[in-house]
């Protein structure tokens, strides 16, 4: 690759380290969490066991399954024996703009044996610095990947995402000290298809919010309120933060409680509606938002094995770090703390 490109280099030297500055202090702690798995949880715990175990959909997230082969797993390598750990992207994908930057991203390890994960959370603007790749915000990476699969290699389609995919699980690996052998995309427009499937959510809309970006295409215009959101609603209401018209602007605090309180009215919901009715909406806004690099019997067997997971067997790691525009620098006792708690879950 020539010095001169601004995609992430497969080899090469070390980047020059930039000491981190002080600055204002994030705490990121379920905010990312949250918008990964809202579609997920959203559907509820039974929902989600039934969608995993209909045969079609997991043929539509498994991206093992598009050239119509059967890829099978020795079982001494299975995640129902084996432990093993995934990298989980939320893409935030705008036609407008074309970027497929990740926005949420966490790595998860998971344990078999004791029914337990680590999910380390990294947040979006973290400055990653590593042994041959370009030194740049944790969320482009994959994206560089992609355009480096196109434009260097040649690749389209599947083959492309795959090599993205393979290459952005290695960085992360090498930066946790650990092997990644899956990872999950998240668009995040399944959510507010999952929304719409569900036929809206009511929440109480806790400040008026107005916010425009001819760029790509953001146009958020709600009232406070108790009120009905449909689904693109329901994401501006969770994804509010700036504020370009006039309206008080939100912290990333106040956006986790609005969150959070989404994922609960969801929740709710789904209690109470036909689950025959609405089973199928949501399993097809699900498949069409969400893929794998994992078999479809080996997301059958995570999804059976981890089945019923306790919260309290699940430890969440946010990564802290220190604020300095525009980039977040991690500290390294939290960058050592999730490395430590990845490698032991992997090692139990």
């Amino acid at each position: 690759m020539n010095a001169g490109t601004n995609l992430p280099p497969r080899g090469g030297s070390r980047p020059a380290q930039t000491a981190p500055h002080n600055g204002r202090r994030f705490r990121w702690g379920r905010f990312f969490f949250i918008l990964f798995f809202l579609i997920l949880l959203a559907v509820g715990g039974f929902l989600t066991y039934l969608f995993f175990q209909t045969k079609g959909a997991i043929g539509e997230i498994s991206m093992n399954n598009n050239n119509g082969e059967v890829t099978v797993v020795p079982k001494d390598q299975s995640v129902r024996v084996k432990p093993t750990a995934m990298l989980l992207l939320g893409l935030d994908h705008r036609n407008e703009t074309r970027s497929m930057n990740t926005d949420v991203l966490m790595v998860a390890a998971f344990n078999p044996k004791t029914k337990s994960a680590v999910v380390v959370s990294i947040p979006r603007d973290t400055l990653i610095q590593l042994d041959g790749y370009s030194s740049r915000k944790a969320n482009q990476y994959y994206n560089r990947f992609m355009i480096a699969a196109r434009e260097q290699d040649g690749l389209t389609g599947i083959a492309a995402e795959t090599e993205a995919r393979n290459d952005v699980k290695e960085m992360f690996g090498r930066y946790f000290d650990i092997p990644v052998q899956y990872s999950t995309v998240i668009n995040f427009k399944g959510f507010s298809d999952v929304v719409d499937a569900l036929g809206g959510v009511e929440v109480n809309v806790d400040m008026d919010m107005r916010y425009r970006d001819m760029a790509d295409g953001t146009d958020i215009d709600l009232k406070a309120g108790l009120q009905e959101l449909n689904g693109n609603q329901a994401l501006d209401f969770v994804r509010y933060r700036k504020s370009n018209d006039g309206t008080q602007e939100s912290s990333d605090f106040e956006r986790n409680q609005r969150q959070s309180q989404v994922l609960a009215a969801l929740a709710d919901k789904v209690k109470t509606l036909s689950v025959a009715a609405k089973l199928g909406s949501v399993i097809e806004a699900v498949g069409n938002n969400m893929t794998m690099d994992m078999p479809s019997k080996e997301i059958e067997a995570l999804m059976s094995t981890y089945f019923g997971i306790s919260k309290e067997n699940i430890q969440f790691i946010p990564l802290e770090g220190t604020w300095r525009s525009p980039y977040v620098y991690v500290d390294e006792a939290t960058l050592s703390e999730a490395k430590s708690a990845l490698q032991a879950k992997l090692a139990e």
